[in-house]
């Protein structure tokens, strides 16, 4: 409730400062001009809505299916760790902008490098959160295991991979926002369909209003998969909220 009173107070002030003529509505339109796009171009927005969605959710998950299995396989060596951490470090000032033409260039315009380049920008992050839950695994739980005659395996699956998991979450909680922007990079590179193209088409044409509802369409879908990212981690993972207050609880 809070955070909708926040963000009314905000919509409030905005629709005033446009209103004024302090700026032009070219550049800035205002809260009710955005909503009456919105709902003038519902069914336009609502169909590039679904095939953006579709990238960024499928992204997300190569993404976590991938960066978990990495997180994975440099937690049991070390020395691979040692060597390809770095990397992925080195990776991040890469810019996505010069990556997505050239993924566009090799797979053409269809959903495979859409989804490349959500999967990269998602990517670090739930590499790195992951790996951080493994190493704050209990030195004593291990050893338990250990005294129990457990298996590598068997300590992973009890031990280690319970403790990942609300790492690997936190991490795919951090990559839902820069997804979206993933997405609409992608589509921006080359595409005939979806949000980002749309707000690329939109610009050119003055439909400001336009291009600013597909942007708060981005903004509350992002926010809607944050929820839903977090809500699934209290069902798969309840144990992380035993003893730790987040930010949502």
């Amino acid at each position: 409730m809070r955070a909708a009173a926040l963000a009314a107070m905000f919509a409030a002030a905005w629709e005033l400062y446009a209103r004024s003529g302090a700026v032009d509505e070219f550049i800035l339109p205002a809260p009710s001009a955005i909503a009456e796009a919105a709902y003038d171009d519902r069914s336009l927005l609502w169909d590039n809505f679904w095939v953006t969605a579709l990238e960024v959710t499928l992204g997300i998950l190569v993404s976590a299916v991938a960066a978990f299995a990495l997180a994975v396989g440099l937690h049991f060596n070390r020395m691979a760790r040692r060597a390809i951490f770095p990397l992925l470090v080195g990776s991040q000032a890469v810019p996505i902008v010069i990556v997505a033409p050239l993924l566009v260039v090799w797979w053409g315009f269809g959903l495979a490098p859409k989804l490349a380049i959500v999967a990269i920008v998602c990517f670090f992050p739930i590499v790195v959160t992951t790996l951080d839950a493994l190493s704050r695994i209990d030195p004593d739980e291990l050893k338990l295991m250990r005294t129990l005659d457990a298996t590598r395996w068997q300590a992973f699956r009890y031990a280690e991979a319970p403790a990942a998991l609300p790492g690997a979450l936190t991490g795919a909680k951090i990559a839902v926002a820069v997804a979206v922007i993933g997405a609409v990079l992608a589509e921006y590179a080359g595409s005939s369909e979806g949000l980002g193209h749309l707000i690329l088409q939109a610009l050119p044409q003055l439909e400001i209003a336009r291009a600013w509802a597909a942007v708060a369409i981005l903004a509350l879908f992002a926010v809607a998969l944050f929820f839903a990212l977090h809500l699934a981690e209290r069902r798969i993972a309840p144990w992380a909220h035993r003893t730790e207050r987040g930010p949502l609880t």
